[in-house]
């Protein structure tokens, strides 16, 4: 088990280091660590990019969120590939294991990426991702739940904290009712609720004092004379 284990280290980190969120901005002249809460993630780049280009940037934005998703699904679903080909000799009950370790390298991988000298985003779209090949009935819950919150408050950082919150919870029922997804899972999604809730302490730390930024609809900040806060 010790190759499968290094090699998921290693592949599920680079690949979550990958900086889209930088890339993307770098190439319409934006520097995203100089420009709003200086954070390289989709929230980010959603709400520079949307101010500086419109629509267009809007668009960006969503992309990065799609990509930053697709490189958490790649490093979770590609050692289960790799053990039903058979490239390891290793038992196939242990693929759980490997995965959720590939997955936990993704979201170091983009927390701190080795790209941009160890800074990066909060993990919150690379973790929804992994979780999505893992358990995608309780990941599709935590989706509904974050556009809920989202529509009903405007705060994307409660939304996403919440979402992540809902995965031990309602994985952990399933688990209880039907044996699935292994406990391993519910357990890792537990620690990504911690680990998601550190990386928003300071957002956490703003919503408590009432100074956390809203996504403001145009309509609205139209009437508003310093427009979005």
């Amino acid at each position: 088990m010790l190759i499968p284990i290094l090699t998921s280290i290693v592949v599920g980190y680079f690949l979550g280091a990958l900086p889209f969120g930088f890339l993307v901005s770098r190439a319409k002249g934006v520097d995203i660590f100089q420009e709003g809460s200086k954070n390289p993630g989709a929230t980010n780049v959603l709400r520079v990019l949307s101010a500086k280009f419109g629509r267009a940037g809007k668009r960006l934005g969503i992309t990065v969120f799609v990509l930053d998703m697709v490189k958490g699904a790649a490093a979770t679903a590609w050692p289960v590939i790799a053990f039903k080909m058979g490239v390891w000799d290793a038992p196939w009950e242990h693929w759980d294991v490997v995965s959720l370790i590939s997955l936990g390298s993704a979201l170091l991988g983009h927390s701190f990426s080795c790209f941009t000298r160890f800074k990066g985003g909060k993990g919150v779209a690379t973790g929804a991702g992994g979780f999505l090949v893992l358990m995608p009935v309780s990941i599709l819950i935590a989706l509904l739940l974050w556009w809920l919150i989202f529509e009903t408050t405007r705060y994307v950082s409660l939304a996403s904290i919440l979402a992540t919150v809902s995965l031990p919870v309602t994985s952990g029922i399933m688990w209880c009712i039907w044996g699935w997804p292994p406990f391993s899972v519910v357990l890792i999604s537990g620690g990504a609720t911690v680990f998601v809730a550190v990386r928003h302490r300071s957002n956490i730390g703003r919503l408590m004092h009432g100074t956390e930024n809203k996504f403001v609809k145009k309509s609205e900040a139209e009437k508003t004379p310093d427009g979005p806060h």
